[in-house]
């Protein structure tokens, strides 16, 4: 949608795209003093999506907009900062052509792994993979075949907080923003989930919250479920219990087999997982407390 007066063309006759995401209090006049500040400031708003919560009394907000080419994203953060602060928000501002760093990290089931790596080279992810990470040796060759640094951090009992704590030296040396559990198969620590928290996604192999533990897919059949699927979400120092970003689920037969409902799964948690790390880099997806909310 456009509210403002467009945009004019920069020294270079091209305009600079960013996103704005905010959440605070709900209250009268937030959408009006954002739009004034972007029309003030000469930009022109290309997509607004707005949602207000009863529940939580939150509301939220992304504006995809244009600027002018002089314009910095430094100055736009400064001269926003007034209007932020006017109404309590927690609020950022991003260039939208600004690919988010990202670290893979992978166990012993390379799915994931595999379908996200393909869909960055695609370009049908904007992200960056800075590196994968894995407490095994097994997609080593996987990553190098991408170009992609690959880190082995073995993980015990002993050396779990030696490993995290490399993680997060990682994670702060190649300034990533989010950390993706591609079929990770470690239980990460309270330490570490509240370090990265909001930053870290897992993908959990069934229709969260049903079926957790140890083989899922084999639960569902003893069950004889007629849906299968599989939960992207935020890592929280709850196992399994983070804010659900996506969920994806599949119709099938009493005549699948354990096995079939397997194959069936990878597929599915594929598809949640790559939707998940899609929304998240777009900085389409907001907090709310336990839940969350997916400008999609």
């Amino acid at each position: 949608m456009s509210e403002s007066q467009p945009t004019q063309p920069g020294p270079h006759g091209r305009n600079d795209q960013y996103v704005l995401t905010l959440s605070c209090p709900d209250k009268q006049g937030i959408v009006h003093a954002v739009s004034s500040y972007l029309f003030i400031t000469g930009c022109n708003i290309e997509d607004s999506q707005q949602f207000g919560d009863h529940d939580t009394g939150l509301f939220f907000m992304r504006v995809h907009f244009s600027a002018d080419a002089s314009v910095s994203v430094d100055k736009l953060r400064a001269s926003f900062a007034a209007v932020g602060d006017s109404f309590g928000m927690d609020w950022q501002i991003h260039r939208a052509d600004e690919k988010m760093r990202i670290i893979l990290m992978v166990s012993r089931f390379g799915h994931c792994l595999n379908d996200l790596l393909f869909r960055s080279r695609i370009g049908a992810l904007p992200v960056e993979i800075a590196a994968v990470v894995s407490n095994h040796t097994d997609f080593a060759a996987l990553a190098g075949s991408y170009d992609i640094p690959f880190h082995h951090i073995p993980v015990t009992r002993d050396t779990k907080a030696e490993a995290e704590a490399r993680l997060l030296e990682l994670v702060e040396a190649e300034q990533v923003e989010l950390v993706v559990l591609a079929r990770y198969m470690q239980v990460l620590s309270d330490d570490l989930c509240k370090a990265l928290s909001g930053r870290i996604i897992n993908i959990h192999h069934s229709f969260l919250p049903s079926f957790k533990g140890a083989k899922p897919y084999h639960q569902a059949h003893a069950r004889g479920v007629k849906l299968i699927g599989a939960t992207a979400h935020y890592v929280t120092a709850d196992l399994d219990e983070g804010p659900i970003i996506e969920q994806e689920v599949e119709r099938v037969g009493h005549e699948v087999t354990p096995d079939q409902l397997v194959a069936i799964g990878r597929d599915v948690e594929c598809q949640a997982l790559a939707r998940a790390v899609k929304w998240h880099s777009e900085r389409r997806v907001l907090l709310n407390g336990s839940r969350t909310v997916v400008f999609a």
